[in-house]
This record gives structure tokens, sequence and C-alpha cells, in this order.
């Protein structure tokens, strides 16, 4: 997730043009079958954020494959430290404790990974997979995630599904990447600008890519695959920025040219993705909500959580 001013040093760079730069992932192994980080049951652990849609992707995707008993989970408070790290709180309702390593925050379990973590500056992001076996992070980039589990999958380890057959891995890919800059990072750069002119810029791009999604949409239930569409990890990819959009993006970010709740075909896909088995208790609003205007002070001085919107998917 993303930066006060604080923590800019840490997770952005400084451009005179005002505009948002994303942090890249540091970790960025592969599970593989045979290799250093073998296709194993129950030596995964995965650390999220309720609140990150990058986390996000990666919980709807062990839900879809069903991969619940097979890579555990652990859960930080929604609540972001000062210096942008993440901590574990059992005593919050939807968090946890770290139940594999027993650090207090995020940070810990990167510095297990690279000992001189923590003479940064840098700050661990959600998600993470831990190995177990290896006691070091996997991996911290959600893509790659997200496409990993399959692997569980094929190799029996879940419910056999395929959330990317390879038939239909370029198209995937492709939508992923058209999505990528525009809506799912163009809601941070949106939100993030600094000057009136990189927000502009933004704002335009991610509402005329949601103009060609709604488009895309029309007598088709998922982004790739046929007349109709099936549901692949392009949809995935794109459901958890579209989850917290009339949420949090709309007033937190100014992305208020219009809502989801005003593109019938985007709003109906984003109940579809919620009526999966499974996927509604991925969604913690509360966390979604709450996290955004707490931690970004530098954005919601007062920290006010505002108690609408009382339309939409969320609400169902």
């Amino acid at each position: 997730m993303e930066p006060s001013d604080e923590q800019a040093g840490a997770w952005t760079e400084a451009f005179d043009s005002g505009k948002f730069i994303r942090k890249s992932s540091e970790f960025r192994d592969l599970i593989q079958p045979g290799g250093t980080f073998d296709v194993e049951p129950h030596r995964y652990h995965l650390y999220v954020s309720h609140a990150c849609p990058w986390a996000h992707r990666t919980l709807i995707t062990r839900t879809l494959l069903g991969l619940e008993d097979k890579v555990s989970v652990d859960v930080v408070d929604w609540r972001m430290n000062q210096d942008g790290s993440w901590s574990f709180n059992p005593e919050e309702e939807g968090a946890t404790a770290d139940t594999v390593n027993g650090e207090a925050s995020l940070e810990g379990i990167y510095n297990r990974a690279f000992s001189g973590w923590k003479e940064g500056p840098r700050i661990g992001t959600v998600p993470v997979l831990w190995d177990r076996t290896h006691a070091t992070i996997v991996n911290n980039e959600s893509r790659e995630i997200v496409r990993m589990f399959d692997e569980f999958s094929k190799a029996g380890f879940g419910n056999g599904r395929s959330l990317c057959p390879e038939e239909l891995k370029t198209d995937i890919d492709a939508m992923i990447d058209a999505n990528y800059e525009s809506v799912n990072n163009g809601v941070y750069k949106t939100g993030f600008a600094r000057t009136q002119a990189a927000y502009e810029e933004a704002v335009t791009a991610l509402f005329e890519r949601l103009d060609e999604l709604e488009l895309h949409l029309e007598g088709r239930d998922w982004l790739v695959g046929g007349q109709k569409g099936v549901l692949t990890e392009a949809d995935i990819c794109l459901f958890p920025t579209l989850a917290r959009f009339d949420l949090v993006y709309v007033v937190h970010f100014k992305c208020n040219l219009r809502r989801i709740i005003d593109y019938p075909n985007l709003q109906a896909f984003v109940e579809r993705m919620i009526d999966q088995e499974g996927i509604r208790e991925t969604c913690h609003w509360h966390h979604m909500k709450a996290h955004y205007f707490w931690s970004h002070q530098n954005i919601n001085t007062f920290r006010i959580i505002p108690l609408g919107p009382l339309e939409g998917a969320h609400t169902r």
C-alpha cells in the first residue's frame, strides 16, 4: 500500500512532475515442480492485508482453487504504522498474530529473509509468500503469486481448477497488462498525484479505461474466453480495485468522474465476483475502508472515516 509524506523516501521516487511512482517487488522467486521452491502442500504461508487490493488477489485465488487447507494465512492490522510498515494485532477483528514466525510486524518477516533489510530505507509490502522449509520469502509480487497458485491446483493439491488455462494465457496476460497501469495503479496515481496536471492525466486515463471495460463487458460475464467468457486471473486482478472504488477511491483518491455503480456492466461484474463461492468472505469491508482513511493522514488530516456509501455491492 502507499505512504504518508514521511514514508515517501522509502516508497516512491520524488519526481518534479508530481507523479506517483510505485516501488518494485524485491522477492521474485518462483514455486515450480522440482525446483528450489517445490510444489508442496502445507509448506507455504501467505501474509496479507485485507485492505490491500494486491493481497486480495492472492486470497481470492487461494479460495477459488480450494487451497485454504494447503496454504496458510496471517493477516496484518488495517492500520498502517507511521513509517509505512504493517503490524500483527490479534486483538483487532479480522487480523491475526504471526503464527509462523512470531514476529510483531511484517518488517520482522522481511528481516528474516534478508538480514540487511532494516538498514534500508525499505518498507515491507503485502502480500508475502513465505517458505517454511528454507525460512525465507519466496515472492512478494501478487501477480506472480496468483500464477504460482495454479501450479498447486494442477498438482492435485487444490480442486483441480485452473484460472490460467494454457489456451487463454496470452489473452489473460494482455488483459491484466491493459488494466494495470490505467486502473489498478491508476487509482493510486490519481490519489497520490502532487500536481493538478499529474492528477488530471491519471484520472482521465483511469476513466477512459473503465469506459472501455464497460463496453467490453456488454453481453459478457468475464473478461476473456469465448462469447460469455470464463473466470480467470484477469478477472481476479481487476475485481479488488473495483470492489474498493465506490467505497474508498471515489472520495479518498478523487476518482469521482463516475462511480462503478454508474456502470451497469462493471457493477454486474463486481456482483458476479462477490457471488462466487467463498469470495464474499475475502472482502473485509471495514479493513478496506478504515485503512485508507486512517493511514493516509497526508490526504485525510483528521483521520475521519466516512459512514457511507449506503449503496453498492459492498452493502449486499
